[in-house]
């Protein structure tokens, strides 16, 4: 990685350094043009949580590595956001849960995908890692879309009964829940069509998802003591936001 100059004791350090790691993932061309956008977008909305796992995002976060923990196939899909700024956390998550992690991108080409495909791997042997990376040889279609987004691996993702798709796109969303899947979302606008489609959503930002999954992977309860349901989850995400904003209209006032 070059060198990040930016200060730790600066306010905004967290952000800049993601901002630094996806400016250099672009460089390697594990990104395509509208990923910056996209993190932009997610930022915004960080900011109005707090940049914090907020109550109802840690709820879900638990609830999702439940699922994740007792699944007959359990599978991790990644996309190049997802990949340079939780690919190690991640691969750890699929190393406990013995489940593959299948790369699976809107703007496909070979080019793109081989670079994140090595870089996955360079990730795996680096922390001596024993997950099983797929994507390269696609060999199934998810039903209901078109073109290369459809593409997926038979022993991945199309055989998974629970499957955790950080900052995934709503069509495909949809089309894995109709598939009958338990789908767990992660993302930061609680509006986005994917966080409203999903079995379970967690509105938080997708490093610190990764981290609190491998952090509370042991502490996991064989039951959850808290019944759980998605649409509240994203209300009582929406109601934090909306007190984050009255706050913020109190300091103008």
């Amino acid at each position: 990685m070059k060198e990040f100059a930016a200060d730790p004791s600066h306010p905004r350090y967290d952000s800049l350094f993601k901002r630094h790691i996806l400016e250099e993932a672009a460089e390697k061309g594990m990104l395509a043009g509208s990923a910056l956008i996209a993190h932009g977008r997610g930022e915004a909305y960080d900011y109005l949580i707090g940049e914090q796992t907020i109550d109802c995002a840690m709820r879900a976060t638990k609830h999702a590595l439940y699922h994740l923990k007792h699944a007959k196939n359990p599978v991790i899909s990644v996309n190049g956001n997802t990949t340079a700024l939780a690919g190690e956390d991640l691969l750890k998550l699929a190393s406990m849960l013995n489940c593959p992690i299948e790369v699976n991108i809107f703007y496909r080409t070979p080019k793109r995908m081989q670079v994140l495909l090595n870089h996955l791997e360079e990730i795996k042997h680096k922390n001596g890692l024993s997950v099983e990376i797929l994507g390269a040889s696609p060999d199934a279609r998810i039903p209901g879309l078109e073109g290369p987004r459809a593409k997926c691996c038979h022993s991945g993702i199309f055989s998974s009964d629970v499957i955790l798709v950080p900052l995934e796109d709503g069509d495909r969303c949809e089309a894995l829940v109709a598939m009958g899947k338990t789908v767990i979302v992660v993302d930061l606008n609680p509006l986005s069509r994917s966080a409203k489609t999903g079995s379970i959503t967690i509105v938080d930002e997708v490093s610190r998802v990764a981290k609190n999954l491998v952090d509370n992977f042991e502490a996991q309860e064989e039951k959850l003591d808290f019944p759980f349901d998605n649409d509240i989850n994203l209300r009582l995400a929406l109601k934090h936001i909306n007190e984050s904003l009255i706050d913020l209209s109190s300091i103008i006032d």
